[in-house]
């Protein structure tokens, strides 16, 4: 009551402000709107909204506006503006267009709260305010009024509290798209009075309790999305069998527990159900068989057993299944390939045994098929691409046989083939490799033979993979003909010839693995010429000569392995200054010589240089194999004095550690229970560990654990993280960075653990995160060509993430954070804790709940729980913003603004050109003599990064490419 009183004084002040100005006209209220809503009123594309000249007689001159429409009366009955950047807010003028009958403001980037003189727009039946980023409670008094209304849509904003209850007493609403905001609490026992109600979207928001049956009774209601980061309590109502008109149910991704209602059959109008991503338990009801108008039917990642009804065969309108991550086993039935509208059947990582219906794909409408992970065995069916649609096949990790259906050769629409881990045998079909969309082959693991095809050309073929096959013959010069190959595999085959010249003429190949074959002659100098190849693995073989100096040039070669060859001559001394080498193996050939010992090659283990009679390694201060015998004798000499010299204190130091030991009895029985686990030789103990777990020995504090600065025995200082809990994202970094390797990713030293707690052991990093040095006091020593130099590094590691592991791995918290700077201030990414495996290169994951740091979170990660390397694109964008402004990404631009929207705003306050003017405005004023072209280059990077739709953003390949070969 107190509400309604403060609403009607407040529309009383409202009107008399309106009377008293002399008759406050349409023109005027757009004026005002325009004034208000438009941050940059001359780039909002509302240039024509202007004031008419003085003295005109043309009236209704507004009524041209562009977005606007009005009556007879040049009265405003249509305001529609759409993906027009406007950032400001809706003012309270709004109010005076009572005449008002559509008001469609979606993504434009509107803030603030809707005004309640919106309650005076008594005549409107449609409001759409979706995709922006209006706050506050929703003012439910504004639409009390508004008895014509009958669609309203404020998807995805920022409004928080309840939902409204209004809406309910509105006799002809029937839309209500209230998803994608804030809106907690449980849903209102009175959302099932709606009377005229045909769609309700609540999906997204943070929602609880249960979910009510009572709104069964909508018997109008057509569509109901209840999913997706909502978090509801039991499972779905079996009342919801009775909706008389429904034919959408979507109510995936929010915590249903509870096996799924059998009564669901009734929905003889559905045409689909989405229960995905959630805990549903039970075998899928064969009463499901009674949605005979369904189209989609989306049942994956929950925990359902048993397998696929019989009576699904009634099922002929059904063009999705959906049936992927559950424990679902047995035969596929044969009828799914009789169905004659299927288009997508994806049931990976199941149980399912016996072999895939003959019949697949007859219906000539087949588009995805994905069985990765199952049981299955058997030929591959002959007409999958029978329509000449096919485009995604997936049969990995199952135990097909047999050879491929020359067909697929001919199937000019598929993009991925992925095919490992199985027994085909046969030759692979030669026109495969001219296919004009493929994107990705992968073969690898199986028992094809034969040989590569003559002939090869493909402009979007980019990943090759025939590993651990049964191939012979050359390895054709036509290879060069795929022109766009990022990635070859051809290792473990039976291959000879030599390597063709044409491979490095390849400008995007980044990875090359022809080892366990039996290639013979020289490694081609134009090796260089692969400017992004970051791995190389040419072991067991048996090529010859000498080292290839082409390899010299590779500034981005992370990986070189030569191993098992017949290469002679010397270590080139410039092999160790290619510092984005961190794997290396030279062992097992006839190299000769010193090894260098200037550069990094002094901190490779002499296993790299084994199997080299005649390598002398640099560890060793004598080398037998080249010395002459004076200086040996000398040697032998000087070793027995120093012999004579260093006994008698070895004694003395010898009682005096065993005092030392004694003294630490009682730290060292403790620690017993402790266990050091490395992934490298390491010249220190458990308990030398744990003695350094003292609180003034923190050098830092977080969500997931403590960290301290260990200083150990052999003068090597350690950074330990001890996590809170015990599995706080513990198994996801050992998994990740106990298996890479790379110069811009923090080495995982090994870890020590009890029952009760886990420490991680990393190489120390003396100046800390970029975040603490950049937003701390000693920001000003980051100047230009230093933060350049992170930028760079730092997008090498999430490149080598995102691109070179196997399988690929997304970061999920790329922050200033999580950017660790050494002693020379040189970047490595830390912390991965949240780190996730992409099983497939393209695809995405979901994820149960939302992680990473508010700030960094990628638009489409927050909304739908998709996560993908476009994600960490986003995040690092975020990075450097950072860099250039020198400002925190949230909690300096005030409430909800963060620093991307911040940035966003004072672009369209800059008139066009912006790119100087706006860095100008947001460089950090601690920068000194920097060169603006190169910030500009970055920024420029930066807002491809933090693009709002993840398919415009460029990879992180393409992220380090721009930022190596611009001007920065």
């Amino acid at each position: 009551m107190k509400n309604k009183l403060l609403v009607v004084l407040h529309l009383f002040i409202f009107f008399i402000l309106l009377d008293s100005s002399n008759g406050f006209s349409d023109l005027d209220a757009l004026l005002k709107l325009k004034q208000s809503m438009a941050v940059a009123p001359e780039r909002s594309g509302l240039d024509d909204w202007v004031s008419p000249l003085p003295n005109s007689i043309v009236s209704g001159s507004h009524c041209s506006f562009s977005g606007v429409t009005c009556d007879e009366n040049s009265r405003v009955t249509s305001l529609i503006i759409s993906n027009v950047a406007l950032n400001g807010s809706i003012p309270p003028e709004i109010g005076v267009l009572n005449k008002l009958v559509n008001l469609t403001l979606t993504s434009n980037g509107l803030t603030g709260e809707l005004p309640v003189e919106m309650c005076n727009l008594t005549s409107m039946r449609f409001i759409n305010f979706s995709t922006n980023a209006i706050t506050g409670e929703f003012p439910g008094e504004i639409v009390a009024a508004m008895a014509e209304l009958e669609v309203f849509d404020v998807y995805n904003n920022n409004f928080s509290g309840m939902l409204p209850l209004e809406f309910v007493q509105l006799k002809n609403l029937k839309k209500l798209f209230l998803g994608g905001n804030f809106f907690s609490g449980e849903i209102p026992e009175e959302y099932s009075e709606f009377q005229s109600l045909q769609s309700l979207g609540l999906q997204g928001n943070a929602l609880t309790g249960r979910i009510p049956w009572r709104l069964s009774r909508l018997s109008t209601l057509e569509e109901l999305c209840l999913g997706y980061f909502n978090s509801y309590d039991g499972g779905i109502p079996p009342e919801f069998g009775s909706f008389k008109s429904l034919k959408l149910l979507d109510i995936g991704g929010c915590d249903l527990s509870g096996e799924i209602p059998e009564s669901l059959g009734n929905l003889k109008m559905l045409h689909t159900l989405f229960l995905q991503f959630n805990n549903l338990t039970g075998e899928i009801p064969p009463d499901l068989s009674g949605l005979v108008s369904l189209k989609s039917l989306d049942l994956s990642s929950n925990n359902l057993t048993g397998g696929i009804p019989e009576s699904f065969s009634e099922l002929k309108n059904l063009t999705l299944l959906n049936l992927f991550l559950n424990h679902l086993s047995g035969p596929i039935p044969p009828f799914i390939g009789d169905l004659p509208n299927l288009e997508v059947l994806q049931l990976w990582t199941n149980n399912f045994t016996f072999s895939l219906p003959s019949n697949l794909g007859s219906n000539g409408k087949l588009l995805i098929l994905d069985v990765d992970g199952n049981h299955l065995t058997g030929n591959i069916p002959q007409d999958l691409c029978k329509g000449g649609k096919l485009q995604i096949l997936v049969l990995m990790v199952n135990y097909f046989f047999g050879p491929l259906p020359e067909k697929l050769g001919n199937c000019k629409s598929l993009t991925k083939i992925r095919i490992m881990n199985n027994f085909f045998n046969g030759t692979i079909p030669a026109d495969v490799f001219n296919l004009p969309e493929l994107v990705m082959l992968e073969l690898n693991n199986n028992y094809f033979s034969g040989e590569l095809p003559a002939e090869m050309y493909s402009k979007s073929l980019q990943i090759v993979s025939i590993s651990n096959n049964r191939l012979t013959g050359i390895i054709p010069p036509a290879i060069g003909g795929l022109v766009n190959i990022t990635k070859l595999s051809l290792q473990s085959n039976n291959l000879i010839g030599g390597i063709p010249e044409e491979i490095f003429n390849l400008k995007r190949l980044y990875a090359i693995n022809f080892s366990d074959n039996n290639l013979t002659g020289e490694i081609p100098a134009d090796i260089g010429n692969c400017s992004d190849l970051t791995s190389l693995d040419l072991s067991r073989n048996e090529l010859y000569g000498e080292f290839p100096r082409g390899i010299l040039s590779l500034s981005s070669l992370n990986i070189l392995n030569v191993s098992r060859n017949n290469l002679i001559g010397e270590i080139p001394a410039k092999l160790g200054h290619m510092k984005s080498l961190t794997v290396l193996d030279l062992s097992y050939n006839q190299f000769s010589g010193r090894v260098p010992s200037d550069g990094q090659l002094k901190d490779f283990n002499d296993t790299v240089f084994a199997g080299n009679p005649n390598l002398c390694s640099p560890h060793l201060p004598h080398c037998e194999s080249i010395a002459n015998l004076k200086h040996h004798s000398v040697s032998i000499n000087k070793s027995k004095l120093f012999l004579s010299i260093f006994i008698p204190i070895t004694i003395t130091f010898s009682i005096l550690i065993f005092y030392l030991l004694i003294k630490q009895k009682n730290t060292i029985q403790k620690s017993k229970s402790w266990k050091l686990t490395a992934f490298q030789r390491l010249d220190f103990k458990a308990e030398d560990v744990i003695v350094c777990l003292k609180d003034e020995n923190i050098i830092g504090k977080g969500g997931a654990g403590i960290v301290y600065r260990g200083s150990m025995p052999n003068g090597i200082d350690v950074a330990i993280k001890r996590l809170m809990g015990r599995n706080h994202g513990f198994e996801a970094e050992i998994q990740t960075l106990g298996t890479i390797k790379h110069r811009n990713i923090v080495r995982l030293l090994g870890y020590v653990c009890n029952r009760d707690t886990n420490l991680l052991l990393y190489e120390f990093m003396s100046h800390g995160s970029l975040g603490e040095i950049l937003h701390g006091p000693k920001g000003a020593h980051l100047q230009w060509e230093t933060r350049c130099k992170i930028a760079i590094e730092a997008a090498k590691g999430l490149c080598y993430l995102h691109h070179d592991c196997s399988p690929l791995i997304i970061h999920r918290d790329v922050k200033s954070n999580n950017i660790l700077l050494d002693s020379d201030y040189e970047a490595h990414v830390a912390d991965f804790g949240l780190a996730k495996f992409l099983r497939d290169a393209g695809g995405s994951e979901c994820m149960s709940s939302i992680a990473g740091s508010y700030g960094y979170i990628a638009p489409e990660y927050a909304y739908t729980l998709k996560v993908d390397e476009k994600s960490d694109v986003y995040s690092f964008g975020v990075v450097l913003l950072e860099l250039i402004s020198g400002k925190k990404p949230v909690g300096e631009f005030g409430d909800g603004v963060d620093i991307v929207r911040w940035v966003r705003e004072t672009i369209s306050e800059i008139p066009p050109p912006p790119e100087t003017a706006v860095v100008v405005a947001v460089v950090d004023c601690r920068l000194k003599g920097y060169v603006l072209e190169s910030v500009v280059d970055m920024f420029k990077i930066a807002m491809m990064c933090v693009e709002e739709e993840s398919t415009r953003r460029p990879n992180m390949r393409e992220v380090v490419q721009m930022l190596t070969n611009g001007n920065l």
